[in-house]
């Protein structure tokens, strides 16, 4: 079976982010892997405004430790995961999560969260899922919360 030695886990903020976290530290833990997650700010709403996006990343870095800090903080104690990073960009969310976080991180391993969206909102926008599994050259775990619930 196939060792997962560098994870890379996108955040989104919405209900399954948990359950990502949670997956990620499980298998960095049994495969004694390194985790790099990480968050994109959707740039597009802000771009006409002017908007200071050193201090929007900063506060989406602050909110995701503050939602699942004490889930980092288990993985950050665990002799098994050498390392743990959080890293937050804005820009748009697709090439941003491929081109500047993914991509030089080199991972084994993709994992992300399922978020339903509506097949008005998926057949504009497409799916974050989608395009990780279409455009990484690694595997690509997509997370269901309810898929935790059932362990």
């Amino acid at each position: 079976m196939a060792r997962y030695k560098r994870i890379f886990a996108a955040l989104d903020g919405a209900a399954t982010q948990e359950a990502v976290v949670q997956r990620a530290l499980s298998l960095a833990h049994d495969n004694g892997a390194e985790i790099l997650f990480g968050h994109v700010i959707d740039s597009v709403p802000y771009e006409a405004n002017g908007i200071d996006f050193v201090a929007l990343t900063e506060d989406g870095r602050e909110r995701i430790e503050a939602a699942v800090g004490d889930l980092l903080a288990e993985g950050r104690a665990d002799a098994n995961i050498p390392s743990i990073d959080v890293q937050v960009r804005a820009g748009r969310v697709v090439e941003m999560l491929l081109d500047t976080l993914i991509k030089p991180y080199e991972p084994d391993l993709v994992i992300c969260g399922v978020r339903g969206l509506s097949d008005i909102k998926y057949a504009f926008v497409g799916s974050v899922s989608t395009s990780l599994i279409r455009n990484c050259s690694c595997d690509v775990l997509v997370v269901r919360p309810e898929s935790l619930d059932e362990e």
